[in-house]
């Protein structure tokens, strides 16, 4: 059942985030949208929403594990929570500067429109 759940999840959380996508692919009016037809822009817009929607799953995902891991080690042994604490916070901000990169590649890809 709970595998289930986080399957239909995974789709509505893929799908409301990929329908963005639809929103940006209506016709613009700049200079280097001129030259694509409008399923090349469709496809643009549909790929760069759902490069967002999965790069900020993978990185909840992502997330959600070290910070379990990182406090079921300070749960184990609290005087080694400063030891912990830090890395984790690090390996967070890594793990965060990949869902940044994926929205930067989504921005270049919609300018393209």
């Amino acid at each position: 059942m709970l595998k289930k759940t986080a399957l239909f999840i995974l789709v509505a959380f893929v799908l409301l985030l990929g329908a963005a996508g639809w929103a940006v692919a209506q016709e613009g009016t700049t200079a280097a949208a001129e030259g694509l037809p409008s399923n090349v822009k469709m496809a643009i817009a549909i790929a760069a929403g759902f490069g967002i929607a999965i790069a900020a799953f993978g990185g909840a995902i992502g997330q959600s594990r070290g910070v379990a891991s990182a406090l079921d080690g300070i749960a184990r042994n609290p005087a080694a929570s400063g030891k912990i604490t830090t890395p984790m916070i690090i390996g967070l901000a890594m793990i965060e500067s990949l869902v940044i990169y994926s929205l930067l590649i989504s921005f270049i890809l919609v300018g393209k429109l």
